[in-house]
């Protein structure tokens, strides 16, 4: 059985959740456009987002950010990856509720840092003490991520393909998201 998306799927989550590889796998299974907030951002401001972080400033980086998710929920319904700071701000929780559905990739804090680890393409993680930060920014973020409209859980050892499908099942309990097809 097939589904269209009735909404736009907006992805949130810790950095390390997966969103835009879920989002990606989502995005064919529904046979709809992926898009990644932080890729529209980049594009629009010509430069990377640990540039921008650099030059211009977190605070600058939120402003450009919910004008960009603001603008791709007016566009055509998707699948929308977002930051992982994104749905902190509460300007940005009330749009995507309104104009879409909010679905928190769960994953705990060891999950995420043997995701991240490796990686020095997070702003936020440029600090002496990586795990610290990005354990101060999960106890920070969970209790609004939490607040989503939906909230799928990621496991170690699960497929990308395997999460997009559990994404799936909890979008079935939305009908205004989606639509289920013959």
């Amino acid at each position: 059985m097939q589904a269209r998306l009735r909404k736009t799927v907006v992805l949130v989550g810790m950095m390390g959740a997966g969103k835009t590889a879920v989002g990606k796998a989502l995005a064919a299974l529904l046979h709809a456009p992926f898009i990644d907030s932080d890729a529209e951002i980049e594009k629009a401001a010509n430069m990377t987002i640990p540039e921008i972080f650099e030059r211009d400033g977190e605070p600058f980086f939120r402003l450009k950010e919910h004008q960009v998710i603001s603008r791709l929920l007016e566009e055509e319904r998707c699948v929308l990856s977002t930051g992982g700071g994104a749905f902190m701000a509460e300007q940005n929780r009330e749009i995507i509720s309104t104009k879409g559905v909010s679905v928190w990739l769960n994953a705990d804090r060891d999950l995420l840092w043997n995701r991240v680890k490796h990686k020095d393409t997070r702003p936020l993680l440029r600090v002496a003490d990586p795990l610290a930060a990005l354990t101060r920014l999960y106890n920070e973020r969970v209790p609004v991520y939490a607040k989503s409209d939906l909230s799928v859980t990621s496991e170690p050892g699960l497929s990308i393909d395997d999460m997009a499908n559990r994404v799936i099942d909890a979008l079935r309990t939305r009908p205004d998201v989606l639509e289920e097809l013959a």
